[in-house]
């Protein structure tokens, strides 16, 4: 019996394993969205929201913020993991070093495979709907998500009569007394009268055109109760 010539037996071989090499592969060349693809994928969500108002309660991105962004499958998509953020003075950084990409000056960030995508403006399901269109140049049917790590852009400013003056982060909600004690409470020269101030105060009854009132000597005694309102990224509190 003759034996098969090596080359013939490598042949055979190659054809037998061939489909479990080509199930086994997968593309890594990645495929750039266009500055055109992009600007028209963000100009049709905006459009989508004006028209059916689905930006609702929904977080709205902005410049500082920092946010975690991956694709199931193929991981987190930043392309320089940040460091870690200084906050305020007395307050303390939610995030882990390397966590997340920051939303920078020019309102936007940087993504493997994609590039600069502009996110400020867009809430964070707005941008994993956007991101889904964009990352669907490079992977199929690729399943994006969103998460908020840091907020840095909402803010509220404390002045006056408080230990502690300054501009905090609007991580979670506050209201006035608690902001108050936030800020170190009221120092040695303060009466218990507290002024805020809201850029567009004037559409809620309990303001004065762009303030509102608030007595803490009536709070402590159970009046106008109401008007510990919860505070507003842009508000100012001033102390007297």
């Amino acid at each position: 019996m003759k034996k098969m010539p090596a080359a013939l037996v490598l042949t055979c071989l190659f054809f037998v394993l061939l489909p479990s090499f080509v199930l086994g592969a997968q593309s890594t060349q990645d495929v750039p969205a266009t500055e055109e693809l992009k600007q028209k994928v963000r100009k049709d969500i905006l459009a989508k929201a004006g028209k059916t108002g689905d930006a609702g309660a929904d977080y709205m991105i902005g410049i500082g913020d920092i946010l975690g962004i991956s694709v199931y499958g193929e991981g987190d998509m930043a392309v320089a993991p940040v460091q870690g953020t200084p906050r305020g003075e007395g307050e303390q950084a939610t995030q882990p070093p390397g966590s997340g990409v920051v939303v920078r000056i020019d309102g936007k960030i940087s993504l493997k495979h994609i590039g600069d995508i502009e996110v400020a403006g867009l809430t964070l399901t707005q941008l994993a709907d956007y991101l889904k269109v964009i990352y669907a140049s490079v992977f199929d049917d690729p399943v994006v998500t969103t998460v908020l790590v840091q907020s840095n852009s909402r803010r509220y400013t404390v002045m006056g009569k408080v230990a502690q003056p300054g501009v905090f982060h609007l991580d979670y909600p506050i209201n006035i007394v608690q902001a108050v004690a936030r800020s170190g409470g009221f120092n040695e020269w303060a009466n218990s009268s507290i002024t805020l101030v809201r850029k567009d105060g004037k559409n809620d009854s309990l303001f004065e055109e762009n303030t509102l009132e608030f007595d803490y000597d009536d709070f402590l005694k159970g009046k106008e109760l109401e008007r510990n309102i919860l505070l507003e990224a842009g508000d100012i509190l001033i102390v007297h």
